[in-house]
């Protein structure tokens, strides 16, 4: 009887599409798994194609291309180690989410997942078919469990493993980030382990897709709930863990086991991880963005420059009539810290063009939003012009608070490829800011110490779109405008929650107003890193023509 299992963990980024890619990363943590002398070499969940594939896996031949690199990879590793590794299958009409395990150059089987999310940013019954229950497969001896992701969040598919026979239960996921949400993974991981009375390896993919980011963090726990392994979040990593059979069950020896750090710094390090990944995945080595002189695009600018190297980020300054000194000061001042290339390019000759162009159509009628407008949507023109021509990304820099009830441009400040402070209310990317200044990390490409001066975060927020104007000449403060936001989208709560919860009705009918009203400018929005369980895009999907108001 076999007395020792030995498993390879490879906690890796894959990239949609990718098939040749992903699998040199395969055929690599195979090579480590074999010099271990493991039994099994397991990947998470759909890794030959990348995670979320979306409607891909609605076209025959992606699928018949996964499956026969699949074939091909199984042939060169028929001399080392089981193999588990996520794939689509397709059996006639209907697609599955599968997990294929390899052996002797051949599959053996491929699992199909049971249970299909189809919540916040999943869609997966909308694309595959839920498979039946599966029983466990043999290594070396060793009889196997593969829920696939989902299925262990819900008892039964573990239940049916245990019953029939499952010694060990190895999940592969690919699960992405948001707050909070590794208390709530490793929580239910357990409950299926104690529940069972078997150990877990819990094995989950790394890495940015467009606005998701999977943190990785895989781990081992025994059947009584101890932690046996807790590989690193947000990092590549190859673990091999040794399980030992006792008299009446198999347990998972001590192994490597990360500390993890505090939400603001994974916020931060997601914000990083998702840009620098979506310029990769994307095709661009150097991005770009307007430069304000005010917070966030001083947050945005950090951001990149971490995740770039402050060499790859171009800064512009875009100065109006109304652009004041100490805007123009603190934007260069944050640049010099970063230690990115600032440029200017004033935009009062082309703003005066364009009014005198429209001077006869809008004789007559008084200045409003629609001059502030054209500003903005200047800049967005200019910056579009750089992009196109020295194929940089342009970066928009728009916060939640923002986005949430339409503060931005269409055309203008919202023109770009990705917002990495999308999901980040404007009370966190002052904090955020803050913290950034105080923290500096291995994983960081740009400047340590302060890099967001002091003057941009304690000046009252401004769009410099007209003389003295402030935010707050429009919306309410925004510990204010933060909270009713949070308890209207992320809660899903009414007016008259609000209103008990001490908000004023006038500012909870003006926010809720905007918030309906802006639909349509975030759908037209560019992608942005995902932080909370309410990110727009996938997370909340809202009609744009909408008349209901919630009547208090």
């Amino acid at each position: 009887m076999t007395k020792e299992f030995k498993l390879t963990m490879a906690q890796l980024n894959a990239s949609v599409g990718d098939f040749d890619g992903n699998l040199n990363k395969a055929r690599d943590a195979y090579s480590i798994a074999c010099k271990e002398g493991a039994d099994m070499l397991a990947f998470p969940e759909m890794f030959l194609t990348g995670y979320q594939t979306q409607d891909l896996v609605q076209k025959s031949a992606f699928v018949e291309d996964a499956q026969s690199k699949l074939i091909e990879f199984a042939k060169e590793c028929s001399d080392g180690p089981t193999i588990g590794i996520g794939v689509p299958l397709q059996d006639g009409d209907k697609v599955y989410n599968a997990y294929a395990i390899l052996q002797n150059g051949k599959i053996i089987t491929q699992i199909r997942k049971h249970h299909l999310p189809n919540y916040k940013v999943f869609d997966e019954k909308r694309v595959f078919d839920s498979g039946e229950i599966h029983g466990p497969y043999v290594v070396n001896g060793v009889r196997i469990g593969s829920p696939i992701c989902e299925d262990a969040w819900f008892p039964d598919v573990c239940e049916t493993l245990e019953e029939t026979g499952a010694e060990i239960l190895i999940s592969p996921n690919g699960s992405p980030y948001y707050r909070g949400k590794f208390d709530k993974r490793i929580s239910l991981m357990v409950s299926r382990a104690v529940e069972n009375n078997l150990p877990m390896a819990y094995l989950n993919l790394v890495g940015g897709q467009d606005d998701q980011v999977f943190d990785g963090g895989s781990f081992v726990i025994n059947s009584d709930g101890a932690l046996a392994l807790q590989m690193p979040l947000f990092e590549e990593n190859i673990e091999t863990i040794t399980f030992k059979r006792t008299q009446d069950r198999w347990v998972a020896q001590e192994g490597k086991k990360a500390s993890y750090p505090d939400h603001w710094e994974q916020d931060y390090h997601v914000m990083v991880l998702a840009l620098r990944d979506y310029m990769k995945k994307t095709g661009f080595k150097k991005a770009l963005l307007g430069m304000s002189g005010g917070i966030d695009s001083a947050l945005v600018a950090a951001i990149a420059c971490d995740a770039l190297g402050s060499e790859n980020v171009r800064l512009v300054m875009l100065p109006s009539k109304y652009t004041s000194q100490n805007s123009l000061d603190d934007a260069a001042n944050c640049a010099n810290l970063l230690k990115a290339k600032i440029q200017t390019i004033p935009i009062s000759d082309s703003f005066n063009s364009v009014l005198k162009t429209l001077e006869p159509i809008f004789e007559g009628l008084d200045e409003d939003t629609t001059e502030e407008n054209i500003q903005s949507r200047l800049r967005g023109l200019l910056l579009m012009g750089l992009s196109n021509k020295f194929n940089e990304m342009l970066l928009t820099t728009g916060n939640k608070s923002e986005v949430s009830v339409g503060y931005s441009t269409i055309y203008g400040d919202m023109a770009g490829g990705f917002n990495p402070i999308k999901d980040l209310y404007k009370v966190r990317v002052f904090e955020t800011s803050r913290w950034r200044n105080n923290n500096y990390f291995s994983w960081m490409k740009g400047s340590r110490g302060e890099v967001i001066p002091n003057e941009i975060i304690q000046k009252p927020p401004t769009a410099e779109l007209r003389n003295d104007q402030k935010d707050s000449d429009s919306l309410p403060d925004y510990e204010i405008l933060d909270g009713i936001l949070e308890m209207l989208m992320d809660n899903d709560a009414s007016v008259a929650d609000c209103v008990v919860a001490g908000y004023e009705l006038s500012d909870v009918k003006h926010v809720e107003k905007l918030l309906y009203l802006s639909e349509y400018k975030r759908f037209q929005s560019a992608p942005g890193t995902r932080l909370s369980l309410k990110a727009f895009w996938l997370d909340r999907r809202y009609p744009i023509a909408n008349k209901w108001r919630d009547n208090k």
